[in-house]
């Protein structure tokens, strides 16, 4: 059975255009699920599908006459007296394909569905060749709606920014909730059946982007400082990217852990984001709060506490919302998330009314006159202020 994505209708308008469309996203997030349901869903069916990981798709990239590879597609079954749709899967296994696509894009007219596991190679890549042709979708692990569904479990959107907070509705999803924050989201990993099943697949999940990811991508020479460096930042999630400790801790050099974490992020193990700048003189005004694609990566990596396992699940559940950022002070007070430039959000496993007045002088020192706590667990002083965790 394939479980819609929130992606998919979009994903399928595109794939009807004449336009390259890219997916690309961490591996095993569902990308090779996707391609394979546009073919089957989109009227042309003169199409091809070459998954990449196999030499002899990748041989056909390999030659520098174009024409014979698009001869190869007639020989693969596709007819030249329609339009063709070929969807390669893994692009970035083949380093020659944007020049072939581009020249068949030209030249012939060819539809082009693509998927790769890295935006450090097709948005770099793809961008120079490919500008004007393309379009990129971004897949990530499931949100707590997908997860839902993948679960079969019925729910219905909230408008949880304005309505208070519905202690039945939160009742009858918190084991769910919990369950997506030890977890995570990717697909196999929800849909698996037992606790010890998700943890082996998370760590092979990790053991691929060490194995495939960083050594077909980078060249960096020490994987193992990578790995290193990767289980340093989980204790940091939520927390502004120094460099320089990062540096002494690891014993790399300042320039090497930036790249490291700069390749973290293309690659989209990481995420970071900027501080909302109102007054640079009391402000912190240049380090960026890093979080993890998926908690429950993050945690196969190392023990997160529980207010760290919330915050980085709250945080992958609002990057789908809009843009983030986040404001703070010197002195070391701040508002967790700042949703588009206007609504201030603070996390926090049981609300008090501390939080809330914290939250509510923060908020004005920004300008921000919308606010909301967001907790994990139910608070009886704020039932109708927290909003127990299912942002869906």
């Amino acid at each position: 059975m394939v479980f819609p994505r929130r992606i998919y209708p979009s994903l399928l308008a595109h794939a009807q255009t004449p336009l390259v469309t890219v997916l690309t996203g961490m591996r095993r997030t569902g990308k090779t699920t996707l391609i394979k349901k546009l073919l089957i869903d989109i009227p042309n069916k003169n199409s091809l599908y070459l998954d990449l990981q196999r030499p002899d798709n990748r041989e056909i990239f390999e030659q520098k006459n174009y024409e014979a590879i698009y001869e190869t597609f007639m020989a693969r079954g596709l007819s030249a007296a329609e339009s063709m749709v070929v969807a390669l899967d893994e692009t970035q296994l083949a380093p020659h394909a944007p020049s072939a696509i581009k020249y068949l894009y030209d030249h012939h007219q060819v539809k082009f569905i693509v998927t790769g596991s890295s935006s450090y190679y097709l948005k770099n890549l793809f961008t120079e060749s490919l500008s004007g042709r393309k379009k990129i979708f971004e897949l990530y692990p499931l949100d707590f709606g997908e997860f839902l569904t993948f679960k079969e479990i019925k729910f219905s959107f909230k408008d949880w920014q304005n309505k208070p907070f519905d202690k039945l509705e939160y009742d009858r999803l918190k084991t769910y909730y919990e369950e997506y924050i030890r977890f995570g989201g990717f697909p196999q990993v929800v849909l698996a059946a037992s606790d010890e099943e998700k943890r082996d697949l998370l760590l092979d999940i990790m053991s691929s982007y060490v194995n495939i990811d960083i050594r077909s991508l980078a060249d960096f020479s020490d994987e193992r400082n990578l790995y290193k460096l990767a289980k340093l930042l989980v204790g940091r999630i939520g927390s502004r990217v120094e460099y320089t400790t990062l540096s002494r801790l690891t014993g790399l050099s300042r320039q090497t852990v930036n790249n490291y974490v700069t390749f973290f992020e293309k690659t989209y193990l990481v995420s970071t984001i900027p501080v909302l700048t109102k007054s640079p003189t009391r402000e912190i005004v240049k380090a960026r709060k890093l979080f993890f694609c998926d908690t429950g990566l993050a945690n196969s990596l190392g023990d997160l506490s529980g207010g760290a396992q919330f915050e980085n699940t709250l945080f992958n559940q609002l990057s789908r919302i809009g843009s983030l950022q986040y404001y703070a002070l010197k002195s070391g007070n701040e508002i967790d998330f700042i949703l588009n430039g206007e609504l201030a959000l603070e996390a926090k496993e049981t609300p008090t009314e501390g939080d809330l007045a914290s939250l509510l002088r923060m908020a004005a020192r920004a300008g921000l006159s919308k606010n909301r706590i967001i907790g994990r667990n139910q608070s009886p002083k704020f039932d109708d202020y927290a909003w127990g965790g299912s942002i869906v």
